[in-house]
């Protein structure tokens, strides 16, 4: 990857005769008085207190640019659009004290002097700027024409929503900063210069969108995810530029390209895009996607057709992902599929994807068996056996892309290329007799409940809502045992306490009740339950030892054979 990473001040990005630009197509200025307030806060404690902190860590800056003196700000444009507009109110509140002060008046030469510094210069003769910082195409004009010239009044007519946010920001801050300096320019003055050496930022700088991408890929830092996102918008974009379109495609793509991101909401972009591309092409990597998409998509045909596609599919996508929402799925339908969401299996969805888009209309019975099928190979595959992910992600990858491509026409084709990827029945019910799932994680406790409940159904006939709160699982051995439990040592409790074999189903306040006390008094309790797998349980063993649990787990292990099946074609 070909990029350098430094830490710098405001003072070293700003004041150094360097420029800035934030792409045409990125995201608009968006912060309003909940972050302009976190910001003030965490600026006034460094110059207002005695033991103030000696600096501020402003987050990571992402720019690209090839010669190291014109940079494109791929990630941080909020934060330094911010500071620019903080910068420029200062400079109007040593406008306002210098009216008074006549043509020598020292605040009008701190004015210019932080004009100069950190925003730019105005032309003397046109009084046009020639700015450090360049916004996007709905926010320049108005940063450019009105904010950094400070044209009084302020224009207030005809201004987009993030144009108007510039403007409040504008006055938030020159607000506080008269309440914070009492009137003094020096206190102003004192006050910028404090805050340009004490606010940092790890400033990383790539050489084009392909490092950027990889960047956003492998940083954690809260907003940088959605930036690789607005990164791929950024270069479609700029593609469809390439022909001057007209204004109305350009409004039209942007339309879409927002709809898109609203829909998908908690799901990450990056992540819907993968399963989109893959389930048509040859599968990529995460760390490949954007270098592929930029070498398949280079004119403005193939970016508005990619957009148009990405649109129809991500409703697709959101369906798959949250069936709860939608109202077009069968009961068995939205039980798979959410099966396959507490599994927390995402390797299915580039096959799923594809086959909804091209079979599901054709065999809506036969898309329904599709879908059990996904989920109990999920079950076994992924949840029970463990397996690696990798074989099973390329040959979900082959088969999408031979549906999308019509290769494959019919879901029972789709059904008996699964077959390699499925654990045959001893090596599911070894890997079940084994199975450890530690109930303190919140996905492993809904796990066991689905597994005791479907065990429960199979062996007695009767369905129980998985999520009534009337119903708990119970471990037998306890998770914190007493005295009562001396025939397992340390190792032993640890060992068999999240064992499959040693849980069961109780009602709530049984469960209670029973608290940690010993097998011989929950065993009066389990003999009289309403459910077959825990009465089953205390009429099979007198005793509970580490002999029995694994005795009883074989016992689950065998019936889970038959309720996790797929009977190929």
């Amino acid at each position: 990857m070909n990029f350098n990473t430094a830490n710098s001040t405001l003072r070293q990005l700003l004041a150094n005769g360097l420029r800035y630009r934030v792409p045409m197509f990125q995201r608009d200025y968006a912060w309003g008085p909940d972050e302009w307030d976190d910001l003030w806060q965490d600026m006034t404690a460094l110059v207002d207190k005695e033991d103030a902190e000696p600096a501020h860590y402003m987050g990571y800056l992402v720019l690209q640019s090839p010669n190291n003196r014109e940079f494109d700000v791929i990630d941080g444009q909020q934060r330094m659009t911010t500071m620019s507009v903080l910068i420029l109110a200062a400079v109007a509140h040593l406008m306002d004290l210098s009216m008074a002060e006549g043509a020598d008046s020292k605040n009008r030469q701190r004015a210019d002097q932080l004009r100069n510094s950190y925003i730019g210069y105005l032309d003397p003769v046109t009084l046009v700027s020639q700015s450090k910082l360049t916004l996007n195409r709905n926010n320049d004009r108005f940063y450019q024409h009105y904010l950094v010239p400070l044209e009084q009044p302020l224009r207030k007519q005809r201004l987009n929503v993030s144009e108007n946010l510039l403007r409040q920001a504008f006055f938030w801050f020159k607000d506080h900063m008269k309440k914070q300096s009492g009137g003094s320019g020096v206190a102003v003055a004192r006050f910028i210069d404090a805050l340009v050496d004490k606010l940092f930022f790890t400033v990383i700088t790539v050489t084009d969108e392909l490092n950027a991408f990889k960047v956003f890929e492998t940083l954690n830092a809260r907003g940088v995810r959605l930036s690789a996102t607005d990164l791929l918008k950024n270069y479609l974009f700029s593609v469809v530029s390439r022909d001057k379109p007209h204004e109305q495609d350009i409004k039209d793509l942007e339309d879409r390209w927002d709809g898109i991101v609203d829909l998908l909401g908690s799901e990450r972009f990056p992540e819907f895009l993968r399963t989109f591309w893959n389930s048509r092409n040859k599968l990529v990597r995460k760390a490949e996607l954007f270098k592929v998409i930029r070498n398949g998509i280079r004119d403005k045909a193939g970016a508005f057709a990619l957009i148009r596609q990405l649109d129809r599919s991500a409703q697709v996508y959101v369906a798959l992902r949250k069936p709860e929402q939608g109202s077009d799925w069968t009961a068995e339908e939205c039980k798979s599929l959410g099966q396959l969401r507490m599994f927390s299996v995402r390797q299915p969805l580039q096959l799923l994807l594809a086959v909804f888009e091209r079979l599901r209309d054709k065999d809506r019975s036969g898309f329904e068996k599709f879908l059990r099928a996904i989920a109990v190979l999920s079950f076994r595959y992924n949840v029970i056996c463990g397996r690696q992910s990798k074989e099973q992600e390329g040959i979900y990858n082959q088969i999408a892309q031979d549906v999308s491509s019509s290769k494959i026409e019919t879901i029972n084709e789709v059904l008996s290329k699964l077959r390699p990827i499925y654990p045959d029945d001893r090596e599911f019910e070894g890997a079940f007799a084994e199975k450890t799932l530690q109930t303190t994680s919140p996905r492993n406790k809904k796990v066991v409940r689905f597994i005791l409940f479907a065990l429960e159904k199979h062996v007695s006939g009767n369905a129980f809502e998985i999520e009534d709160s009337q119903h708990t699982i119970e471990h037998v051995l306890p998770e914190n045992p007493s005295d009562d439990w001396y025939q397992f040592d340390g190792q032993q409790q640890e060992a068999f306490t999240y064992r499959l074999g040693n849980m069961t189903i109780l009602r709530a306040c049984e469960n209670r009740e029973l608290g940690n006390l010993g097998y011989d008094k929950k065993r009066l309790t389990y003999q009289k339950s309403g459910f077959d797998v825990t009465k089953n349980l205390a009429d099979r063993y007198d005793q509970w030892t580490v002999e029995k649990i694994c005795a009883n787990q074989r016992w689950m292990a065998k019936q889970a054979t038959s309720v996790w099946r797929v009977n190929f074609p």
